[in-house]
């Protein structure tokens, strides 16, 4: 495979701390969901954030392909769960897909196809619960 972009972000203090790059160009405090710090982001939110916009973008070459010119909307949600089979926590997550002018059923069309070619839909396969819902 042809790498096509890296980046690294280093976390110090886990949920009680903080996320950046080496330049310094992406930085974000870090806390527990509920936690005061208002001023902070939590993984949950980090992983929400990064795979809507991954699966919205892959969305956009799918529709490219099939020459739909429309503006989509994808809602990521990450759910935080407590693993019952070992005490532990795990996560899922729900995408909202709208686009512009198409029904239900088209959306959830093209939502599927790009769950196909997501990356984060690839490398979520079979590891968590992740559910596609066209609105």
């Amino acid at each position: 495979m042809t790498t096509l972009y890296t980046t690294t972000v280093t976390n110090t203090g886990g949920r009680s701390g903080e996320v950046f790059t080496e330049d310094k160009s992406f930085h974000l405090q870090v806390a527990a969901p509920g936690s005061k710090n208002t001023d902070a982001t939590n993984p949950e939110q980090l992983f929400a954030a990064g795979y809507s916009a991954c699966f919205n973008s892959a969305l956009e070459v799918v529709m490219r392909k099939q020459k739909i010119k429309s503006a989509s909307t994808v809602k990521g949600t990450v759910n935080l769960l407590k693993d019952e089979s070992d005490g532990g926590f795990k996560i899922s997550v729900e995408l909202e897909v709208e686009i512009a002018d198409l029904d239900q059923a088209q959306t959830q069309e093209l939502a599927n196809i790009a769950h196909t070619v997501c990356p984060y839909s690839k490398a979520t396969s079979g590891n968590i619960d992740v559910t596609i819902k066209a609105i």
